[in-house]
């Protein structure tokens, strides 16, 4: 078998880097994965990401970057389904991956899974061929169902699936310090086999824009509040907060412009999307649908003008596991005011660079917007602090650094443990 220097499998179920982003199983983990690949690829790695073939317009082997592939695995109908969907596929997915192997005589020092059931697949092919993995689970059924309940269309065998993979990984990747707790105290992770290791943002991608070029670009008032909030449009981003706390704004006679950015389309439209029809039914029952502005999907290399044009950033999801929206706030200069859970609380600093408020509480978040629109040297120095606090700790670059080591970590083992 062939077998090269820092040779890799990504195993990414359902979240590929070459779908559009927005939609509802489309988000940070495909951003994760894309980014970790590019800045893996540049330190010399050869990446051969799996992921699920949905696209029929695409290819089985797609060469996305120099030295990195995205290779399509047939695993149920060619076409996209739920990831709630997936796992009764995932037998196929492996053995089509295996079959893949065989025929292009890949063999790969570590595969890095990402979600439980693509652990699943590298679990079971770690059993067949030795290949030792890792995991980042990005979120866990168990939180999952604890703020889901019935709402949680997951099979049941989710969490048993998990704690299996994760105790048969050679090491598993935290995203925050939550995280790891959480692989402690609700699966039994005993805490030297866990690495907490954040996500990332992209410099190239985010940086701070001028707030007057920025809101010109997007046709806004040069001197009106503005609040964004950015991401997918599911019920657990907690984006009915941000509409109840406009309502709450007004009431006190505050005048903000929100901008909610995200959802499956370029144009949104109420009538084809649940969760947007139920945010315009809550904006009305408020009386501030007149003061929202529902954008809709946006390529990525107009974010940053959002992100620049707004005072604050806000988000406030019932929990989150990382969430990369509000590091990319940040690299932009913008205070983040998100909800003091998971990932958020580790990486906004509360009164440093933005502020923590508890999640599903209107109120307290309104409080929190007024107090800050209402000091402008306040929120400069929450942004100049912002921007210094990504670039030091939440660079890709930094991050790849960190997975490289863990890869080098878990083959040294493998080493050790053969001689």
């Amino acid at each position: 078998m062939h077998f090269s220097l820092k040779s890799i499998a990504f195993i990414s179920d359902h979240a590929s880097p070459l779908a559009d982003l927005g939609g509802v199983d489309t988000g940070g983990q495909n951003v994760y994965v894309g980014q970790l690949c590019r800045f893996l690829s540049s330190r010399g790695y050869r990446i051969d990401l799996y992921t699920r073939w949905e696209d029929p317009a695409l290819s089985q082997v797609v060469n996305w970057l120099p030295g990195v592939r995205v290779i399509h695995i047939k695993a149920g109908p060619v076409e996209v389904i739920p990831k709630e969907e997936l796992l009764p596929f995932m037998t196929e997915f492996r053995e089509n991956m295996l079959a893949f192997m065989r025929g292009e005589k890949l063999n790969y020092e570590v595969i890095h899974a990402h979600f439980f059931m693509s652990a699943l697949v590298a679990a079971e092919i770690k059993q067949r061929l030795g290949i030792p993995y890792t995991v980042t689970f990005h979120a866990l059924g168990y939180i999952r169902q604890i703020h889901q309940g019935s709402n949680d269309r997951f099979p049941p065998e989710r969490v048993a699936i998990e704690k299996k993979v994760a105790l048969q990984a050679d090491q598993l990747i935290a995203e925050c310090p939550q995280d790891r707790d959480d692989l402690i105290n609700h699966y039994g992770v005993p805490a030297e086999k866990i690495t907490i290791i954040p996500c990332g943002f992209s410099e190239d991608e985010f940086h701070p824009v001028e707030k007057k070029e920025a809101r010109k670009i997007l046709a806004l008032q040069p001197d009106e509040s503005v609040l964004l909030q950015l991401g997918r449009m599911v019920p657990r981003k907690g984006v009915d907060n941000v509409v109840k706390a406009m309502g709450k704004l007004r009431e006190n006679g505050k005048k903000v412009r929100l901008l909610i950015v995200g959802g499956e389309s370029d144009e949104p439209d109420p009538r084809k999307n649940a969760e947007l029809a139920r945010l315009h039914d809550i904006a009305e029952t408020h009386h501030v649908l007149d003061a929202i502005h529902f954008a809709g999907r946006k390529g990525r290399d107009v974010l940053k003008y959002y992100y620049s044009a707004a005072d604050i950033f806000i988000t406030t999801p019932w929990y989150e596991p990382f969430g990369i929206t509000p590091l990319e706030a940040m690299a932009c200069g913008t205070p983040v005011i998100g909800a003091n859970v998971g990932g958020i609380k580790y990486s906004v600093v509360d009164g440093e660079t933005g502020a923590l408020v508890s999640p599903e509480n209107p109120d307290e978040l309104a409080d929190k917007v007024s107090k800050l629109l209402s000091d402008e040297n306040e929120l400069k120095r929450l942004g100049q602090n912002a921007i210094r606090r990504v670039n030091q700790h939440f660079t890709w670059k930094s991050v790849a650094d960190k997975v490289n080591m863990l890869y080098e970590e878990i083959l040294q083992r493998k080493l050790m443990k053969a001689g």
